[in-house]
This record gives C-alpha cells, structure tokens and sequence, in this order.
C-alpha cells in the first residue's frame, strides 16, 4: 500500500502549542540544578526514544493518568494516518475520567513507561524534536513518576510529559475494539503502518518489566495479527 503524502498541520495552532510548551520546560529547567530535563514516554518514545538522552529508566509507573490506547481515543493525523484516513495513537487522561469509561478490563491505577533523563546541552534540541513529534493535538505537562519498587514515593519529580487532553480536535472517544483494530491495520501515514505502532507498543510493554500489564492492548494487539495472519492466508 502506497503511504499518502504528509498533510502538516495549520503552523499558526502548531506555534502556539510550541509557546506553551516553551514556557512550562522553562519552568522546570529554572527548578533543576544541573539544568537536566526528566521526560516521561508512554506510547511510541518506549521504543523510539528521543534522540540524545543521558540515562533511560525502565520499570516506571506514573500514577494518576491512564492510558488510553486501549480505547483508541486519539487520532494521528500526521504520524499513523492523514486527515482523510487518520490513525489511532496513545494519549493519557485523568484516571478519575477514566473510570467513567466502560471497559471490560477493568481499570488499573498505573500506567508504563520509560522515564529518559536529557543533559543541559541537549534540553534545547529535545524540545524541538518532541514539539514537532507530539504537535497532533498534544500539549507538555509535568508529571511525577514512581518505580515499581516504590510506589509511595517519586522516583522522578516534574518530568516532563505530552499529553493529548480530552478538549483537543484529534481526541475521538472510545469505540469498540473490532472497530479500532480494522482501523489500525488498515492505515498508514508518513510514519509507518499504524499496525506496526501498536505491535511495537505491545512488545516494548513486555520488555519494560515482567508485571507491566495492559489486558485491553494485548487484546487490540491480539486482533491486529488475526486481520495479518488472514490477509496473508486469503
């Protein structure tokens, strides 16, 4: 299947999330005293971690928010997808929404990631590439972070976090998983297959930890490769 031509946003909307984004890394770079940033990945970063990173922390929970690639709540129009036949991609909304939303899985307090700590000298180039990656409705927040090994206590504060809100154009609201995985394999963007965004998330949740569950992608994932495995025998 031929990947259709790359549709960037309106530049004026992605400016102005640029200037938001700018002003709160601001804030937690003036906090830190080696003037490092801390940066929470949760979808694609787990496996396609930024460019120039220092360390890379496995086995975190961040605590409060909730994934919510198991619904496929966000659409990517510029990654996984194009306006005309857009993708479906991780976001995070607060766990008190969440709990509001209908699942047969249940609703866990945590959600998995990776915490990537970025030195002073590439804070500046780290937010660019992540402004331009995260600019389909996705807008920074600082979060706290825990490890596996202590839940009570943060591991990291303030790290930094993109997160595409409920009150954005590209968030679509739960669907039936049927629904999304016909989606999901059928679409491309100028990033690639959105099948191979999912099964890459669904792997490097295994590799992060032995406990680092999320019954709902699994089943999505589960769902992907039957539509690939009967494409392939039909």
């Amino acid at each position: 299947m031929v990947v259709p031509e790359h549709q960037d946003s309106d530049p004026a909307n992605v400016l102005i999330e640029k200037e938001a984004h700018s002003d709160q890394v601001d804030a937690v770079i003036k906090e830190t005293p080696d003037q490092s940033i801390w940066v929470f990945g949760y979808g694609s970063l787990i496996w396609k971690p930024p460019i120039h990173y220092e360390s890379k922390q496995g086995y975190w929970l961040y605590q409060e928010l909730r994934s919510s690639i198991l619904a496929g709540f966000q659409h990517s129009e510029d990654h996984r997808g194009t306006p005309e036949k857009p993708g479906r991609v991780v976001t995070l909304i607060p766990f008190d929404e969440w709990k509001t939303i209908e699942d047969v899985h249940g609703h866990d307090d945590v959600t998995w990631g990776v915490a990537f700590k970025i030195p002073s000298t590439d804070v500046e180039a780290t937010r660019a590439y992540l402004d331009h990656r995260e600019k389909n409705g996705y807008t920074v927040h600082t979060v706290d972070v825990y490890s596996a090994e202590d839940d009570q206590k943060p591991a990291v504060k303030d790290a930094l976090v993109y997160i595409a809100t409920t009150d954005n154009e590209a968030y679509v609201g739960p669907a039936p998983l049927e629904q999304i995985a016909k989606q999901v394999y059928e679409t491309y963007g100028p990033s690639g297959w959105n099948a191979e965004y999912l099964l890459n998330l669904a792997e490097a949740l295994r590799e992060i930890s032995p406990e680092a569950r999320d019954d709902h992608l699994f089943d999505l994932e589960r769902l992907v490769k039957d539509l690939i495995n009967n494409n392939k025998s039909s």
